[in-house]
Order: structure tokens, then C-alpha cells, then sequence
């Protein structure tokens, strides 16, 4: 099931919150139903169904500093992004900041909506949209499709979730790694159950029981329930909005900023290594020592900047830089962040983490640089597994991993080789190579396979299992045949599923013949024998059996496959009874007569030519007689 989260952005009043009501049926700024429905994360945020069935949630930031501090949720935390544009304004200095921010924050699905379209006429939405175009060159939201909508007469509406449910389909599958982590974005307290924090899970899993670490702070917490999408879960993992009731913790010893993480994995700091970028169209270069604010998860700092190898960062270029932080941050190397000005306080760039808990460096000291620039590109271990995550195809092999990250393939193998020790990955092995995938990468997959396997199984009972090219194309198309095809072994060598021919099934599973299937197959099979040379067609005797349309191509596959039935040609189907008598009678009466015709068979049989001469050209076909002329012999004497 897919875990995605839909963030809006766009200037203030073009008409965020109404468009969130109209697709969600929600007032996300309503807070008055909070303690009627217990845990909630209703504040911001609404669950949304798409017409494919598909359950996401969408977050309403109707604020600029809450846009920020929501989208800032992390990489897991906002999926896809909603720029919302009216029609009646076009494109304003806060929809250019909060593009900005999309930018940095690399979130590269999104759609443009122009809100407000029935206020203006086509002629005017034209000119708009070469302006939006214009506005989207060179972000990644340039090539984002450009809906015009109206949350007051429901346009565009419906056209609207068609290329969200589209967009949602076309995301990969989450992959649920990493250890706990969920920046706060929301505390409060409900009588009965305590204190309440919600936010979206930036990585890993989160269990009713667990136990929290609160930072910066440092104090524990036992986590007492969870909700997701405000039902009551056990579990959420990553992507997910989730709301967690914490035992043993006060209101005020938790709030926005803070962070719940799994204990002792995160440090509070005050000093960051950053790969930082200036945003090209600011004013004015940023000067070393220039006071910043800090945008982390929904944290937000203040701090100095320390270039390392320059005076100033020109607009538009990025450097190696590290930042002295005022209040401690909770990062870790990967997390992206934003930068905004003291003063005015406007988005002037962001970049990534590279180390969160760096000593203090020298300034203009090369060794420095070439540290930084190392840490950029990642420690070994952490490079190969984001090239195992980041793979289009999910598996990849040790010389792949070499090319893409420049590390020599023997390290590589001995990275790979200690992941595959600790169950953190798994392989399999064809064609002389050996290709690598991650373990919740391989979960995902058996996910999938026992889903339609499952689905399979429910609409046709009587096979015995689905064909393998079948899952292939549905699920699979994205990998080579060779690879799904080892990965399909693994699994079967492993009795994880079970295997027949080309087909495949779930481990437990077993044609199912109901009573009514069997009821109906006892009759067919009576009404075959009734006239055994002269049998009924299959329409008829479906009919007559009651059987549905969808059922008559199934129940004669099967009665066909376990030698109930024997399909001599389209027409016509004898019950093997029959055919076998029919068949020794033939055979007998061409040892004693060396020959026989078509006229000889239907009065040998007392039947019709309709049935005797797809009768003797299914002997043909199965060589049990040869054709001469108007005459079969017996092809093989020894009969």
C-alpha cells in the first residue's frame, strides 16, 4: 500500500484551505472536533481517498512559516506537492519563495493548480499559463502539469485527483529503512489519554510499547497508542502521519521542534557541516559570519555561517560551509534543510547535511575541503545502500556500484558481503554475477507477488496456479526476465511460495470446488452420458448446469485438465468414458477390418457425421490412426 503524503503551497489566500475542504470534505482549520474524535491530526491535515481507492493524506498549510516547517518534515514527509496559484493574481512573491523552498527540498512531484479559474475568462488563463511556465523553468516542478480548478463550481476538480491518483500510482514503493525518527509539528493533551504528538514518520517503524528518546531534551517516553489517518494503528511506519499518545511525559516537556527518535540514535548539536546553495535571484551575496535562520524537520534556529575556503558566497553558487548554531539541532549527514535571512526573513537557500556532529574546522586548510567533499559523497556502507535504494530496477551488481560511486569493486564485495551477513540485504546469484537488493526491498516485492497471487487465486479457484509471465508483466515488467526469473527460484528454493509448470501459487492454497461447482460438474457429466456418441454442446450443457458466463470457460478448463472431459475439437466435447469406449471400438474394428470410413464410425458409434468425423480426426491428430484416402488405418499395429 502506498504511503504518500500531499503538501500544498502557494501565497496567501489562493485559496489552499477552501481547495483542501473541496477534495477532502475537511475544515483543516477547524480544531473544535479535536477532543470529540480522542488522538487527531486533523490540524493541517486531512486523510483523502482517490477514485482509484487509494488512501493518502494531505497536509493544508495555509501559513508561510507552517509551509515550511511542514514540507521541512522531511524527504518522507511530502511526496507531492500542490503549488497553488490564483487565477485572479497569477504568480506573487511568496509563490516564488515557496518554489524556492520545493527546490531545496528536492520534492519532484508536483502539479501546478490555478484555483479561482471561474473568476477569469480563457483568454486570461491562457496568458497566465505561459506565465507559469515561465515562473517553473529550471525547478523541478518545470515540466509539472498546470491544472485550472475551482473549488466554488467543482471545475477542474475531478481532473485535478485524476493526475494525483495518476502521479500516486506512478511513485515507487516506500522503502520503510532507516531507525525511528518523527519531527514534532503538533502537541497537545486530551483528558483520559495525555499528552498527544503528532508529525509525519521521517524513517523506520513506530510500535505501540516502544520506547522514545524526546530531544533535545533527552528524556524517554513510552509510546501508550497511535493513530494514522485517525484510526487506531499498532504500528505506523515511514510516510505515514501519525499521531502518538506518549506515556510518562508532561505537555511542557515537548513541543513544535522537537524531535521523537529511537534512543540514542540522534545528538544535539550546535555545530553542522552543510553542502550549501545560494538561491540564485537573491540580491546580495552572503557574507561570512551573516546571521541565518536554520529550517530542520520543523525546527528552526538561529546561526552564523563559517565559510571555509571564501569571504562570501555569490548568489546562484554552493559551497562546503559549517554552520554555529544558537539552539541545538537534531540532524543527521543526508537531511536536507532550508536557509532563511535574519532580517527580513525571506528563503535565501539551502543545500545537505554532510556531518552533524563535525568538530570545529580550520579555515583555508585544503584537507578540510577534501574531508567535506568525501562526507558529501558518503561513507562506503551508506553510499552502497542508497545505490541499492536509489536503483530504478532494485537490483544491481557490485561492478554498478563501483561505476556509479567511484569506490573500488573489492570494497564494494566486502561491504556487500558484511550487509549480507547482517540480513541488511540479500542476493541472488545467476550468469556468473550476483545481484544485490535490500531486505525491505524483497519484502515489498513478496508483498506484491502474495497480493496477486491472492487476488488470482479468488477469481479462478479451479487453477492451480497463476502463470508466471502473468505476474511478470503486471508487477514486475520493470525487471529483466533473467533477473525476475532467479528472483522467482529464490523464493520457491525457500518454500516462501510454491511453483507447477510455468505457474505459481501461495504456499497453502488448493483448487477449491465448491458444492455448487460440484453439484453442476455431476451433471454435466450425466448429461454427457445420457448419449455418450451424441453429447450436448457446452453451451447447452452449461446452461442447463446454471453456470455463469465467467464460470463456463473455467469449469471446462478444469474438468479438461483432470481427464473429466475430452475436447475433440470446438464443437465437440466427449466425456471420457465415452471417448475411451468410442475409441476401443475403433481400434478393435480396425483390427479386424484393417480400415474404416467416416460412414462405418457413425453407424459403429450410432451417431451423426457431426460427431464421428471430429472424432476420427482427433485419433488423427493424436496418432493413434492415419488417414488414407476416405480410409483410417491403425498407425500403430502394436494397439
Amino acid at each position: 500500500m502506498q504511503r504518500i503524503i500531499i503538501g500544498t503551497a502557494g501565497h496567501v489566500d489562493h485559496g489552499k484551505t477552501v481547495l483542501t475542504k473541496k477534495l477532502t470534505g475537511v475544515d483543516t482549520d477547524r480544531l473544535k472536533e479535536e477532543k470529540k474524535r480522542g488522538i487527531s491530526i486533523e490540524l493541517g491535515f486531512a486523510p483523502l481517498t482517490l477514485p482509484s481507492g487509494t488512501q493518502v493524506g494531505l497536509v493544508d498549510v495555509p501559513g508561510h512559516e507552517r509551509f515550511i516547517k511542514n514540507m521541512l518534515a522531511g524527504i518522507a514527509g511530502i511526496d507531492l506537492v500542490l503549488l497553488i496559484i490564483a487565477g485572479d493574481e497569477g504568480v506573487m512573491p511568496q509563490t516564488r519563495e515557496h518554489l524556492d523552498i520545493i527546490d531545496l527540498l528536492e520534492v519532484k512531484n508536483g502539479i501546478v493548480v490555478v484555483t479561482k479559474s471561474d473568476l477569469v475568462d480563457e483568454e486570461w488563463l491562457e496568458l497566465l499559463h505561459e506565465e507559469i511556465k515561465e515562473a517553473m523553468v529550471g525547478t523541478v516542478l518545470e515540466n509539472a502539469p498546470i491544472i485550472p480548478v475551482s473549488a466554488f463550481t467543482g471545475q477542474g476538480i475531478p481532473d485535478l485527483l485524476a493526475m494525483i491518483d495518476k502521479m500516486a500510482q506512478e511513485m515507487p514503493p516506500k522503502m520503510i529503512t532507516g531507525k525511528m525518527r518523527l519531527p514534532v509539528d503538533r502537541v497537545f493533551t486530551i483528558t483520559g489519554f495525555g499528552t498527544v504528538a503528532t508529525g509525519t514518520l521521517w524513517s523506520g517503524r513506530l510500535k505501540v510499547g516502544d520506547t522514545v528518546e524526546i530531544l533535545p531534551g533527552g528524556q524517554n517516553a513510552r509510546v501508550r497508542n497511535l493513530q494514522v489517518h485517525g484510526a487506531k494503528v499498532t504500528e505506523a511506519i515511514a510516510g505515514q502521519r501519525v499521531a502518538v499518545n506518549l506515556a510518562g511525559v508532561e505537555m511542557e516537556e515537548i513541543d513544535r521542534g522537537c524531535v521523537l527518535a529511537q534512543p540514542e540514535l540522534l545528538t544535539p548539536t550546535h555545530r553542522i557541516d552543510v553542502k550549501l546553495h545560494l538561491l540564485k535571484h537573491v540580491e546580495h551575496p552572503l557574507e561570512q559570519r551573516a546571521r541565518i535562520r536554520v529550517h530542520h524537520g520543523t525546527q528552526e534556529v538561529l546561526g552564523r555561517v563559517q565559510f571555509l575556503d571564501r569571504e562570501e558566497l555569490q548568489p546562484g553558487d554552493s559551497c562546503f560551509c559549517q554552520i554555529v548554531l544558537e539552539t541545538p539541532l537534531m540532524p543527521l549527514r543526508g537531511d536536507h534543510y532550508v536557509v532563511r535571512s535574519y532580517s527580513p526573513m525571506i528563503t535565501i537557500g539551502g543545500g545537505t547535511i554532510v556531518d552533524s556532529l563535525p568538530a570545529k574546522h580550520k579555515r583555508y586548510q585544503d584537507q578540510v575541503m577534501e574531508n567535506l567533499a568525501l562526507k558529501f559523497k558518503g561513507e562506503p556502507k551508506d553510499l552502497v545502500l542508497q545505490e541499492l535504494s536509489e536503483d530504478q530496477v532494485g537490483l544491481v551488481m557490485p561492478k554498478d556500484i563501483a561505476s556509479r560511486t567511484g569506490m573500488e569493486e573489492s570494497l564494494i564485495q566486502e561491504i556487500l558481503s558484511e550487509l549480507t551477513q547482517f540480513q541488511e540485504i540479500s542476493y541472488v546469484h545467476g550468469e556468473g554475477t550476483s545481484y544485490y537488493f535490500l531486505k525491505a526491498q524483497e519484502e515489498a516485492w513478496l508483498e506484491i507477488t502474495k497480493k496477486r497471487l491472492g487476488q488470482y487465486h479468488h477469481t479462478y479457484p479451479l487453477r492451480s496456479g497463476m502463470p508466471k509471465e502473468d505476474l511478470r508483466s503486471r508487477d514486475f515488467s520493470h525487471l529483466p526476465g533473467k533477473i525476475f526469473n532467479l528472483l522467482i527460484e529464490r523464493w520457491l528454493k525457500a518454500e516462501i511460495i510454491k511453483g507447477e509448470s510455468q505457474s505459481l501459487a501461495l504456499l497453502d492454497f488448493a483448487p477449491q470446488i465448491t458444492p455448487p461447482v460440484a453439484q453442476a460438474i455431476q451433471l454435466i457429466e450425466e448429461e454427457l452420458l445420457k448419449e455418450p456418441y451424441s453429447p450436448p454442446g457446452w453451451d447447452e450443457l452449461a446452461e442447463k448446469a446454471g453456470l455463469k458466463e465467467e464460470e463456463k470457460g473455467e469449469i471446462m478448463t478444469w474438468l479438461i485438465k483432470n481427464q473429466h472431459l475430452v475436447k475433440v475439437s470446438d464443437e465437440v466435447i466427449f466425456h471420457q468414458k465415452a471417448f475411451h469406449e468410442a475409441k476401443e471400438r475403433i481400434i478393435n474394428y480396425l483390427r479386424e477390418h484393417g480400415s474404416i470410413q467416416l460412414a462405418e464410425t457413425r453407424d459403429l458409434l450410432k451417431t451423426s457425421r457431426k460427431y464421428a468425423l471430429p472424432l476420427l480426426e482427433y485419433l488423427d491428430q493424436s496418432k493413434i490412426t492415419i488417414r488414407k484416402g476416405d480410409q483410417r488405418l491403425l498407425k500403430n499395429a502394436n494397439l
